[in-house]
């Protein structure tokens, strides 16, 4: 493997959406040199005023061949397009010797690019947004914490839940506004999830008929499974010898939400990818979010503990954050981990080849304690075990 490239200190930050928020303010405190990508150089100096970056950040108009054609060894390129477009721009990161990050899962076509990026010496730095990102911050703590009191090689049954959601900091009659492509939050209710429920590996077919109520600091949400849950069994380190009653990462939504969507639910059912593609299109026009509403994140994260000797210990991770005038909650809970984990990419902390935010437990807690003195405000309530007899 190639040395690891030293960081320039240059960051190009690609796409200006939603998710695109104070992280890039904070960023530019740290980094030498930073542009902003966008459609097109007007739309990129725009968002910069928003921001409150205008003659900090460098705005540039988005074409491959025009970020190709000023990337240089050791710079960060920082992707905030769509999850399908990440492979090709860390392809380009690698023949450059550039290196990369996103807030998204690790996709089959970005793993096929991690070994060039590994022989240029490049970082590649996926999952470091809110979800994924600080879920698996947070769980990986709460995991650490358990297996200190509790131990390794205790038998002992558990049971772990991580919803998040983005939803409106005023509930309306439809519960949600779209502030995202209304496309991909419907494909993903079309797609099955598989998650462990009374210590068997279950599969919900249609997410939300799997829909329950979901106490969060005396407030009543509702929640279903999303996507497949049981790999992070072992990506969040779990021990081998504590069984698994239940394991479900999900989706969190306002309390009403299954009954106000039952027509979409209806649609989901029957309809082709014609007519939810429409529909899409029709739920985009009907129930946006606008500049007048604020959106809020609510991420909550448990695990509960019992050993068969009769030690229990549980512990939970809470993030409540509402958007302002100047800033979604949701580009916050995104923009602010992403630039923490590119100040490691900058400071040398992050090693050549594939990384996710939450690499180890003590990667996680160094993170937490950073983010939380960056503004990202979260709580912790755990439940020790008695002490003495």
């Amino acid at each position: 493997m190639t040395d690891r490239v030293p960081a320039s200190g240059t960051v190009h930050w690609v796409g200006a959406g939603l998710s695109t928020g104070s992280g890039l303010a904070a960023l530019r405190e740290h980094a030498d040199r930073v542009r902003l990508w966008h459609r097109s150089e007007e739309r990129a100096a725009g968002a910069l005023g928003r921001l409150g970056l205008t003659g900090r950040v460098e705005p540039r108009a988005h074409t491959r061949d025009a970020l190709a054609a000023e990337l240089a060894p050791g710079d960060v390129v920082v992707s905030m397009l769509p999850a399908g477009e990440h492979a090709s721009l860390l392809a380009a990161c690698a023949a450059k010797r550039a290196h990369f990050a996103c807030s998204s899962y690790v996709s089959d076509a970005v793993l096929e690019q991690v070994p060039a990026a590994v022989d240029a010496g490049t970082v590649v730095l996926t999952e470091a947004g809110l979800d994924p990102g600080l879920d698996h911050l947070f769980a990986h703590a709460l995991v650490a914490r358990a297996r200190a009191v509790v131990g390794d090689g205790t038998p002992a049954s558990y049971r772990f839940t991580s919803y998040c959601g983005g939803i409106p900091a005023v509930a309306d009659d439809f519960r949600y506004r779209f502030s995202w492509a209304p496309l991909g939050v419907l494909n993903a209710l079309r797609s099955p999830a598989r998650y462990v429920e009374g210590g068997t590996e279950t599969t919900a077919e249609r997410p939300w008929e799997a829909t329950r109520a979901h106490l969060v600091d005396g407030e009543v949400f509702e929640v279903y499974p999303n996507r497949d849950s049981v790999p992070f069994v072992e990506q969040y380190g779990l021990p081998a010898v504590w069984l698994a009653r239940t394991f479900v990462r999900g989706t969190l939504r306002l309390g009403g939400w299954r009954r106000a969507w039952e027509p979409v639910f209806e649609e989901l059912k029957a309809g082709d990818d014609t007519r939810i593609a429409a529909l899409a299109r029709e739920l985009a026009a009907a129930h946006p979010m606008t500049d007048s509403d604020r959106d809020r994140v609510v991420l909550a994260v448990s695990l509960a503990v019992r050993a068969r000797n009769g030690t229990s210990w549980s512990g939970s991770y809470l993030l409540d954050l509402v958007g302002d005038a100047k800033e979604s909650a949701m580009a916050r809970c995104v923009s602010r981990p992403l630039a923490l984990g590119v100040r490691h990419i900058l400071d040398g902390s992050l090693p050549a080849g594939l990384n996710r935010a939450a690499g180890t437990q003590e990667r996680s807690r160094e993170w937490l304690d950073e983010l939380a003195r960056d503004g990202v405000p979260f709580t912790l309530r755990v439940d020790e075990p008695p002490v003495g007899p």
